[in-house]
C-alpha cells in the first residue's frame, strides 16, 4: 500500500497533496422501549486525495481504491481551477510511524449477540421499574485504520477504536414526565459498558424520584457545574470560537479573540489536546499527519493560544496544533476541538458553596449547541443550594 500511494502523489504539478486511505468496521443497537429500532454490522473501505495550487483547494474521495494516480490528478486539477493566490502552509517535519490501536479489550471480539443480549439486561431493569414510561438505550463502537501519506515525504499508519453506550428512562405521573439518563464512552475498551447494571438501575429510580422532586423557581441564580456538565459549558462556550477556521474567517470572531484579552479570573486555565493521554479525543496525529499538541487556550484568566490547522497556522503566523480532523474518506479536514477542559484548581465543592445564598448546584448532560458567542447547554439534574 505505501508504494502505491506514494506513487500515486509524486511528480504532480501542485504545491501541496495528500492521500488518506481508511478502512472501518461498525456495530450499533438501539432500542426504543421494548422495540429493537436497530441493529447492525458494517465494514467499508475508502480514501480521497487533498491536493493544493496558488491557495486554491481541490478534494477527491473514492470508494474505489484502483487508479490513485488519476484521482492524485484529478484534485490537482480541481485545485488549478480555483486557485489564484499562494499556498501557505505551516512547516511541519516529515514523520513515518504505525501507531497501533488501545485495544484493553477489543469491542470487535464480542459478538453481537453478546452485546444485545447485555443491553437486553439493562433495558429491562429500565422497564421493570415501576412509573417508567419507556427507555432508550443506543450502543455503537467503530474503529477507524488510517494510512496517511503526503508530499512532504510523511507515511502514518494510525488505528483507534470507540466504544459509546447511552442510556436514558423516562417516567410519568400524570401529565408530568421527566427522563434521567447516563452516557459512558471509551477509547478501544468494551468493558466500560459491562457490569453497569446497579447503575441503570440507579438512574431508573432517579427518572421516577424527580417526579416528585420540588420545583426550582424561576429566575437568575449562582450555578455550580459538576465537572462533566463543566466540559459541556467549555466545549459550546468557548471550544468552537477557539477554532482558528472561524477566527481566521469572521471578522467579528477576529475582533472577539483577540490574544491577550482576559476571560476571567486567574484560576481559570483552559485547555485543548489530543495528546493528553488515555481521554476518548487523544490519538498522535491529526488527519493532515501534524504531531498532535496540548494547547493552552486560556491561561491564568487570558486568551494565549488557538486551534489550528496548517494552513490557518500559516495563515495567522501561529504554530500548527494537530486540529485538523476529517469525519470520514469522504470530508477534507478542518478545524476543530479534540478533548477540551478546564483545569482543575485547588478548591473542593464545599468551598465553591460556601458562599453562595441562594444557588443551583447542576450535574450532567442532557445536551448542547453553540452558534459562535451564542451558546446553550442543559443539565441532567439540579438542586437548590
Amino acid at each position: 500500500m505505501r508504494d502505491a500511494m506514494t506513487a500515486a502523489i509524486r511528480g504532480h504539478n501542485c504545491d501541496y497533496i495528500e492521500l488518506r486511505i481508511e478502512e472501518s468496521e461498525l456495530t450499533h443497537v438501539r432500542f426504543r422501549g421494548r422495540e429493537l429500532d436497530e441493529i447492525g454490522h458494517s465494514t467499508g473501505i475508502g480514501g480521497c486525495v487533498r491536493a493544493a495550487v496558488k491557495g486554491g483547494w481541490g478534494f477527491v474521495c473514492f470508494n474505489d481504491l484502483s487508479d490513485l494516480r488519476e484521482k492524485a490528478a484529478l484534485a490537482v486539477r480541481q485545485a488549478a481551477l480555483v486557485g489564484a493566490e499562494k499556498t501557505v502552509l505551516a512547516p511541519v517535519a516529515p514523520v513515518e510511524d504505525v501507531v497501533p490501536p488501545h485495544l484493553p479489550k477489543d469491542a470487535r471480539a464480542v459478538p453481537l449477540a453478546e452485546k444485545k443480549r447485555l443491553l437486553d439486561e439493562y433495558n429491562e431493569i429500565i422497564l421493570g421499574t415501576p412509573q417508567v414510561l419507556t427507555s432508550q438505550v443506543m450502543y455503537w463502537d467503530g474503529h477507524r485504520k488510517v494510512i496517511y501519506a503526503n508530499g512532504e515525504g510523511t507515511f502514518i499508519q494510525q488505528e483507534r477504536q470507540d466504544v459509546n453506550l447511552r442510556v436514558s428512562a423516562m417516567a410519568r405521573d400524570g401529565g408530568d414526565v421527566q427522563q434521567a439518563g447516563v452516557s459512558i464512552g471509551s477509547l478501544g475498551d468494551f468493558k466500560v459498558v459491562e457490569g453497569l447494571h446497579g447503575e441503570v438501575r440507579e438512574l431508573a429510580h432517579k427518572a421516577v424520584e424527580m417526579l416528585s422532586a420540588p420545583r426550582v423557581k424561576g429566575g437568575e441564580y449562582t450555578l455550580v457545574l459538576d465537572p462533566v456538565l463543566a466540559g459541556v459549558f467549555i466545549h459550546e462556550a468557548f471550544g468552537h470560537l477557539s477554532e482558528a477556521d472561524h477566527v481566521y474567517q469572521d471578522p467579528r470572531m477576529r475582533e472577539l479573540m483577540v490574544l491577550g484579552k482576559r476571560f476571567g479570573g486567574p484560576i481559570l486555565n483552559v485547555v485543548d489536546g489530543a495528546a493528553i493521554p488515555g481521554l476518548r479525543g487523544s490519538f498522535l496525529y491529526d488527519d493532515e499527519g501534524t504531531s498532535t499538541t496540548r494547547t493552552y487556550l486560556i491561561r491564568e484568566g487570558v486568551l494565549v493560544g488557538r486551534l489550528h490547522s496548517r494552513e490557518t497556522a500559516a495563515k495567522m503566523d501561529e504554530k500548527p496544533t494537530g486540529n485538523a480532523r476529517a469525519i470520514n474518506h469522504r470530508f477534507p479536514p478542518i478545524v476543530r476541538m479534540t478533548n477540551t477542559l478546564i483545569e482543575p484548581g485547588q478548591g473542593t465543592l464545599e468551598d465553591l458553596l460556601a458562599d453562595i445564598k441562594e444557588g443551583v448546584y447542576v450535574r450532567n448532560w442532557y445536551g448542547g449547541m453553540t452558534s459562535m458567542e451564542q451558546f446553550t447547554f442543559s443539565a441532567g439534574e439540579a438542586s437548590m443550594v
